[in-house]
């Protein structure tokens, strides 16, 4: 059980890209401070944070790096019964140069008006380091779990293999996105873009928002990648001639 409410926890996780950060109050000592921030996964699948050094959650991160981040379902019509996932954890900034551009070419994919506020004003790149995770899949399914993240084996080395597949899949398969796009029933406008591939699925960005698509099973290497991604593409056209499209 533990092992199926972790999947579903990491697979919130992936789906979403926005959380409430709670840190410990400086100027209200022994409150907590909420504040909503954006993240993707860094190569340990890890929440990673671009955060403002004169934000008060920085100064707080700063004094003590006790903090959490609760991440819920979108759009979802009974909060009470939907998903959603507490980390608790140790925030740490990234300090070594090479880390930073790692995360900075991660985070410009998910985020790309954050190339310029990060250059031009004082952010920084911090990571969530979990201690604990709460997940609650709905009224009774409630799980304290000790392991969610799971390393990406595609964002190791610099993030070169990842970021080499995206940028082919943009390049040249644009028609098998808006595939993936209009077989998942999202937004066909603006056009979409693959910003991120993990073991068991793929970000796309659609104007301002991610959405996160699973494969059919876990995927080791980029050829299983390949192979998940043209069976998806195959299903989608499969789906359409089955529906009378041309």
């Amino acid at each position: 059980m533990s092992a199926e409410s972790a999947k579903h926890a990491r697979h919130l996780l992936l789906e979403e890209y926005r959380g409430v950060l709670s840190t410990q109050s400086q100027t209200m000592p022994g409150f907590p401070f909420g504040s909503v921030v954006p993240y993707c996964l860094d190569e340990q699948g890890r929440p990673l944070i671009l955060i403002s050094r004169i934000a008060q959650h920085t100064r707080n991160l700063k004094a003590d790096p006790r903090c959490s981040l609760l991440v819920g379902e979108r759009d979802a019509e009974d909060v009470q019964a939907a998903g959603r996932l507490t980390l608790l954890a140790e925030a740490r900034q990234l300090v070594e140069a090479d880390a930073i551009d790692v995360a900075a070419q991660r985070y410009y994919r998910y985020f790309p008006d954050s190339r310029d506020y990060h250059r031009v004003h004082d952010f920084d790149f911090w990571v969530l380091q979990p201690v604990r995770w709460r997940y609650i899949g709905g009224f009774g399914a409630i799980h304290w779990l000790e392991q969610v993240a799971l390393a990406n084996p595609f964002a190791g080395e610099g993030g070169a293999v990842e970021r080499s597949m995206v940028e082919h899949m943009n390049e040249d398969h644009a028609a098998a996105i808006a595939h993936y796009v209009r077989e998942a029933g999202l937004p066909q406008e603006p056009k979409a873009s693959l910003v991120g591939i993990d073991s068991e699925g793929f970000h796309l960005r659609i104007g301002q928002r991610l959405f996160w698509l699973a494969f059919a099973e876990p995927c080791a290497t980029p050829q299983a990648v390949r192979q998940a991604l043209v069976a998806m593409a195959r299903a989608s056209r499969s789906a359409g001639l089955q529906a009378g499209e041309e």
